[in-house]
């Protein structure tokens, strides 16, 4: 009865060594808005896995494709999930017995304590012990779920990794179909500018235009010349980058549909709230938090007493002994408590629980930049489908524009600079027409990896 006292008395001195749990701070809660500010007018849908195939290029499909069953920084992630998982089960191997054998044996030649006579001997052992934690507080429980969390936080990084790497693919690929379509206007313009160089050297030599025309003329058409080889390093050092992305080696990529001819998939909506469920980067954050908060609590654990259990048993053989073989055995168990530890334990909680915190606070934060993503990627749609529309109507007015500059300068009405003008806003606006598309593509791309990208961690 004294010693049940007694142990009771020892629990309640080192639960209140422990103190209070330190909460989690409330300015670390997170609480998802209850609408998008742009307002798409299409219903709350989901988003597919393969939300690369809704673009309808083959050869977009096979470059996400390659990508993520190369890239490199998946082959990484998926390193550091089997690493998390290797320590999840070392966790969980903790809270099991250990069972030990041991056996040996050999011949020896002594001197008799009692007779003062030499003898021999062969002998022989062997013996099984085990040993458990009976983990009564639940400090080896609390640390296997920590490592879980762990593991469940690496897969989620290793899926957000995923994600990257194929808007990263899908968006390189567009911006080189945008290249490739810069690249033709810039083509077609030279064309016809060499076609008007020639007229007007023509014109020029007969009088009928100045030099100043023909100089103005040949200036305009070196202007577009140069910019050809700078489109084509471009489209040569994305090239190199999106074969990196692939895992290979530079090379040129395979093309396929143009540009003006890729699929606009419609824009995917989903509720602010699913989004904290559907990212892979809130659900790493996530389980970040709740391994910090059960770090925490085995910290706290650690304050309590551990209960041990071993038990052994096995044989002793000898030639001196008549009687041999001999069994032997032991059962025994042990309490390990703290009595002074220079404020260790405490240090550890408090660590714990600033770690904790700092996960919270992280949580927040990625929670807060992934509303600010798709808000963001939401409104680029909108607003560069209005603008594609506008610099649409721009440029159909500017051909209309040449047509008439370029008849009036030919009928001798109006100056060759009217023409140049409307050439020179013609090629500005087609080259803005072709950036505000891949604009409006790669919106998509960081709509649909802003909305999670169809990854969604099954646990």
């Amino acid at each position: 009865m004294k010693l049940s006292f007694w142990i009771l008395g020892l629990l309640l001195f080192l639960m209140g060594c422990a103190g209070p749990r330190p909460e989690a701070p409330p300015q670390a809660v997170v609480t998802p808005p209850q609408n998008w500010r742009t307002d798409t007018g299409a219903a709350p849908s989901g988003v597919e896995a393969s939300w690369w195939q809704s673009f309808h290029d083959p050869s977009l499909t096979r470059v996400v494709d390659a990508a993520l069953a190369n890239n490199v920084d998946i082959a990484i992630a998926a390193s550091r999930v089997a690493a998390a998982r290797a320590q999840f089960h070392l966790a969980q191997a903790e809270r099991l017995p250990i069972i030990v054998g041991n056996a040996g044996g050999g011949r020896d030649r002594d001197v008799n304590p009692g007779f003062g006579t030499p003898e021999q001997q062969n002998a022989g052992e062997g013996e099984v012990s085990i040993s458990f934690d009976l983990d009564l507080i639940g400090r080896l429980a609390d640390a296997s779920k920590a490592a879980r969390a762990e593991m469940l936080s690496s897969e989620a990084a290793r899926d957000n990794i995923r994600l990257a790497v194929a808007a990263s693919a899908a968006g390189g690929y567009i911006t080189l179909r945008s290249f490739d379509a810069s690249l033709v206007v810039l083509r077609d313009t030279l064309a016809a500018r060499a076609d008007s160089l020639k007229i007007i050297r023509r014109r020029a030599q007969a009088g009928y235009s100045s030099q100043l025309d023909l100089a103005q003329a040949d200036v305009d058409y070196r202007a577009t010349e140069q910019l050809i080889p700078g489109v084509q390093l471009s489209i040569a050092r994305l090239e190199d980058g999106l074969s990196v992305i692939l895992g290979d080696n530079p090379h040129a990529i395979e093309r396929g549909t143009d540009l003006q001819q890729l699929a606009l998939p419609a824009v995917p909506v989903a509720v602010p709230a699913a989004l904290m469920r559907r990212r892979p980067d809130i659900i790493a954050a996530e389980e970040q938090l709740v391994a910090a908060d059960h770090s925490l609590d085995s910290a706290r654990d650690a304050f309590m007493p551990d209960v041990q259990i071993t038990a052994s048993g096995g044989m002793v053989a000898s030639s001196l002994i008549a009687a041999s073989p001999i069994t032997v055995w032991s059962l025994g168990g042990s309490i390990l408590a703290p009595i002074f530890e220079s404020g260790r334990l405490q240090a550890q909680q408090e660590s714990a629980a600033a770690k904790r915190d700092e996960s919270a606070f992280a949580y927040r934060k990625v929670a807060l930049t992934a509303f600010r993503e798709v808000e963001d990627a939401l409104a680029a749609a909108q607003r560069l489908n209005e603008q594609e529309q506008d610099l649409t109507a721009q440029r159909n007015a500017l051909a209309h524009t040449l047509a008439l500059a370029t008849s009036r300068y030919r009928a001798g009405y109006s100056p060759y600079l009217d023409q140049l003008d409307a050439e020179r806003g013609l090629l500005s606006a087609e080259l803005a027409i072709v950036q505000v598309r891949a604009d409006r593509l790669n919106a998509l791309v960081t709509l649909y990896q802003a909305l999670g990208g169809g990854w969604q961690n099954a646990e």
